[in-house]
């Protein structure tokens, strides 16, 4: 059976995860639930409407960087998108190894990658059996422990099916730190499993984002109408952040298109198109994506950072990284 400790509620154990309680909950603030769904609604349909080959993608891969510097940055392993994004590329980074570690795995989740109905598969888990280990204690339950915790999990969130997914998340996010199915303390795999809790109905989003209004969640305690306020109101400000990146993407692919449209010849405008589509590319992945020679792409993408519309971003003379100066 799982235990909530009295340490992290600031209620009745046994009712802080009563699926009943956030029911009430949930209908007291129904306002602000539905400004939330709006904000995220508005988010996917700015999705949906982005070219589904290369745009959307693209553009989902920098929405999911931002928001896992933001559960970085609350989980107290501050790490930046832009170094993140270098370690993605095998480029170098200097950085703490295990948040580099946390910050690839979340992006590959909030990406899309692993299943939401089976939690050894979304956490990326093989079976493991413990039993015998004395040496040391594992960070979470495994073997037949695991599957008895999952299980109760399940339960869980069977019984709080009535619930609004944003509502849902934000109470499967919590029964998740309280289990034994992620390390004590661990912030990271619980916010991703909501982010993408929150998207299920979604047509194009993958992930609701929170992004920096997430210290508002963390620092949110008590019954669940305390913590739902907050989360609904991180949650529609997120979105709207995340809308407004998405719009800036689009304004400077423009911005960049009518600038570049003063150079002979039509590389330039392949690469404002692949670096439109990639939150960062090294001049190899500029050359091959472009379909351009090396030579090319460097000297363009010198001009073009001459021209104040593409950054680099290690400060290199080599293995350099390029993103869109938005």
């Amino acid at each position: 059976m799982v235990q909530y400790p009295l340490s992290d509620v600031d209620d009745d154990p046994s009712r802080i995860m009563d699926p009943v309680s956030w029911q009430v909950a949930e209908a007291t603030l129904a306002g602000p639930l539905a400004r939330a769904a709006m904000a995220l609604g508005r988010l996917d349909g700015a999705l949906t409407a982005l070219d589904a080959s290369r745009l959307r993608p693209g553009a989902i891969a920098r929405l999911a960087m931002r928001e896992t510097e933001a559960i970085l940055w609350t989980a107290g392993t501050p790490l930046s998108a832009e170094i993140l994004g270098r370690d993605v590329m095998d480029a170098r980074a200097d950085s703490d190894p295990d948040a580099l570690r946390a910050g690839r795995w979340a992006l590959r989740r909030l990406q899309g990658r692993g299943r939401l109905d089976d939690l050894r598969d979304f956490l990326g888990l093989h079976r493991l059996d413990a039993s015998g280990t004395t040496a040391l204690l594992p960070l979470r339950a495994t073997g037949d422990a695991f599957d008895a915790a999952a299980t109760e999990f399940d339960m869980a969130m069977a019984a709080a099916a009535g619930l609004h997914p944003l509502t849902r998340a934000a109470f499967g996010e919590l029964a998740l730190r309280l289990s034994d199915l992620t390390p004590e303390g661990d912030m990271v795999e619980p916010a991703c499993w909501a982010a993408r809790t929150m998207a299920c109905d979604c047509v194009a989003a993958v992930f609701a984002p929170i992004g920096r209004s997430r210290r508002k969640v963390r620092v949110a305690g008590g019954a669940p109408g305390q913590r739902l306020s907050a989360w609904y109101d991180a949650i529609a400000e997120g979105a709207d952040a995340a809308r407004t990146e998405l719009a800036r993407l689009t304004a400077w692919q423009d911005h960049a298109r009518r600038r570049v449209a003063r150079i002979k010849g039509d590389n330039p405008l392949r690469i404002v198109a692949v670096l439109a589509a990639s939150p960062q590319m090294t001049t190899a992945m500029v050359e091959a994506e472009a379909g351009i020679s090396r030579d090319t792409a460097e000297r363009l993408l010198v001009r073009l950072a001459g021209m104040g519309l593409v950054r680099e971003t290690t400060g290199a003379t080599r293995f350099r990284v390029w993103t869109a100066a938005l």
